[in-house]
């Protein structure tokens, strides 16, 4: 997706690895490396935040020792990166850090303010270009190696600073974060999160400690932060409406996808139907979705929560099921019963485009509204579910027998 670009230094010039939206430009972000060299888990990085609407400059820091290098995460790789790593000069990677961010300010590419990301080596880095560099207005930093030997610089911070620590991380230790949470928690514009049971790397897709769930969570607060103090900023409820309205107003398939990233998912979760990819999320909307809903289906909206990175709808899904709901009812005749549920929608985006879909509902009450599923005995509800959503105040606990025992104690 990007381009190498040189940078001119005091004592040289160096490659690097340049990345931009979709839009063409954006908020800047030098992404400072691992160990590794600017390798293709860099890059891939670089081309993840451009998505989210970020002009994206990897310098090569590692120049003046191995220019271009680009290693594995693994057996001799890993070995001859600890090597490079031990003579890497670290006063000098910040001022190369400085050198690509005026580069990446004077590029058309890259509008409004700048911002640091980094992992390992480059999260120390990170860290040091908030508290030595101008201009820094968010610095993101993963599992930095060796910030707890900085920590006397953390007052000329000027910018916002997320840490992300691994609790498990062998290069920096308990007493090494306990004395990076004594100097930083709790300050202000900073942010300081631990990610337990986890070790260095977890957000290294690929590599050997990646944890997804820690990963994800990492990357929606790194966002969150940039955001906030950088941008872009986009309208997601009008993104996410237009969406719908191309699923079920127009039912247009195309101008549905449109709205969405080159390999996006939908995850439906209670019948884990969707797809993963643009040819299996299109086949699945083309022939199991967009033109399979029940005529009068209606979506009634109850709340919207917005975020940083995502919007989660509450809705009161209905329709009368008068044909085959592939996606909700698979394999199940259509029955000419009423259906009322409530849903849940956890939509995600990168930047200006839906990247994925979590979608919830209660399965038990959809079987019973169908006359598929005998409530009797059950701890389920059918249409009441539906009706105590729009009215609360109607009785709660029906389904709870000992209920009623506990009345006046």
């Amino acid at each position: 997706m990007g381009q190498t670009i040189q940078i001119h230094a005091a004592d040289g010039a160096f490659n690097a690895y340049l990345a931009t939206p979709a839009s063409g430009k954006g908020p800047g972000i030098v992404l400072c490396q691992e160990i590794f060299g600017v390798n293709a888990t860099m890059r891939a990085v670089a081309d993840y935040y451009a998505e989210e609407g970020y002009t994206v400059l990897v310098p090569d820091l590692f120049w003046r020792i191995a220019p271009g290098i680009e290693l594995g995460d693994r057996g001799e790789d890993f070995q001859r990166a600890l090597g490079l790593y031990q003579r890497f000069d670290e006063a000098l990677g910040v001022k190369d850090v400085g050198a690509a961010l005026d580069a990446l300010r004077a590029r058309p590419e890259c509008v409004g303010q700048t911002g640091v990301l980094g992992f390992c080596l480059g999260g120390k880095l990170a860290y040091l270009a908030a508290c030595r560099l101008d201009g820094v207005a968010c610095a993101v930093a993963y599992y930095g190696v060796g910030i707890e030997r900085a920590l006397d610089e953390a007052a000329k911070i000027q910018g916002r600073l997320v840490l992300h620590v691994a609790e498990r991380d062998g290069f920096c230790p308990p007493e090494a974060q306990a004395q990076i949470r004594a100097a930083l928690g709790g300050k202000d514009g900073i942010e300081l999160y631990v990610y337990p049971g986890v070790d260095h790397a977890f957000a290294r897709t690929g590599g050997e400690h990646f944890d997804h769930p820690s990963a994800l969570m990492a990357h929606q607060r790194s966002i969150a932060a940039l955001r906030a103090e950088m941008g872009p900023h986009y309208d997601f409820s009008a993104l996410w409406d237009k969406h719908c309205e191309y699923e079920f107003a127009t039912r247009d398939v195309d101008a549905t996808m449109a709205t969405m990233v080159s390999e996006p998912y939908v995850n439906h979760i209670p019948t884990m139907t969707g797809g993963v990819g643009y040819r299996q999320l299109k086949r699945f909307y083309q022939n199991h979705f967009v033109n399979s809903n029940p005529p009068d289906t209606s979506l009634i909206p109850l709340s919207r929560t917005v975020g940083a990175s995502q919007i989660v709808d509450e809705i009161l899904f209905c329709f009368t099921h008068t044909c085959e709901v592939d996606w909700m009812l698979p394999g199940v005749a259509p029955t000419g019963k009423r259906v009322e549920i409530p849903l849940i929608a956890i939509v995600k985006f990168r930047g200006d485009k839906l990247y994925h879909e979590h979608i919830y509902w209660d399965q038990a009450s959809v079987l019973v509204q169908i006359g598929k599923l005998d409530p009797a005995g059950l701890p389920v509800a059918g249409v009441e579910t539906a009706r105590k959503l729009l009215d609360e105040t109607l009785p709660s606990n029906t389904l709870m027998a000992r209920w009623q025992e506990s009345e006046g104690k």
